[in-house]
């Protein structure tokens, strides 16, 4: 199952503030009062203003975290253009040292963890690339992996709108993560209102 771990936001108060520059006549005052003031604006940008630029403000606001993630998951999150890979774990440098059993998750059947460890074995005995490139090509898509991920709240936004619903458990455990970054019902999870 999905795991998000090691959470860091980067840049809120500063960019939530940053969303009334257009509107000013001198610059911001980092205040208390200016966050609050700013946060209402903001929420009326998102609510109002989904796809004209008005929500820009949330690129700056920075999250970077760790994920253990099945590899069917990753194969769909790589489709979000700002979703830095930092720096990830490599099934071709490691797989045939894993603990097979441990990295796979429970749908993984045992037919296929015995096949993996064989294979591994295989290759440990006597390593060819033939051996590599079989023992790769016949790994299980619920191998679990890890990864190092920089993103936006702009960006976490489009994932929740687009992944809250999805069939896949562990998109409604990265949605709940979202849900769970400060200032997330206000600046992500808001419905944009429909214009009449």
């Amino acid at each position: 199952m999905l795991e998000v771990t090691n959470v860091q936001v980067y840049n809120l108060r500063e960019a939530v503030i940053a969303a009334r520059n257009p509107m000013r006549t001198v610059p911001a005052q980092h205040t208390d009062e200016e966050f609050e003031a700013s946060l209402q604006r903001c929420v009326k940008l998102i609510r109002h203003g989904g796809g004209s630029g008005h929500t820009n403000f949330r690129t700056g606001i920075v999250v970077s975290f760790d994920v253990r993630y099945p590899q069917y998951w990753s194969m769909e999150a790589q489709r979000y253009h700002f979703f830095q890979i930092v720096s990830s774990s490599s099934k071709m440098h490691s797989l045939a040292k894993l603990d097979i059993r441990r990295s796979c998750n429970e749908y993984v059947t045992e037919q296929s963890i015995a096949q993996l460890e064989q294979l591994a074995r295989a290759y440990n005995d006597h390593p060819t690339e033939e051996g590599l490139m079989t023992m790769l090509s016949n790994c299980p898509m619920g191998l679990e992996l890890f990864m190092h991920i920089t993103t936006n709240y702009e960006q976490l936004a489009t994932i929740y709108k687009q992944r809250k619903t999805h069939r896949l458990r562990d998109w409604h455990v990265f949605c709940h993560f979202i849900e769970q970054l400060p200032y997330a019902q206000e600046l992500i999870c808001v419905e944009r209102e429909n214009p009449e």
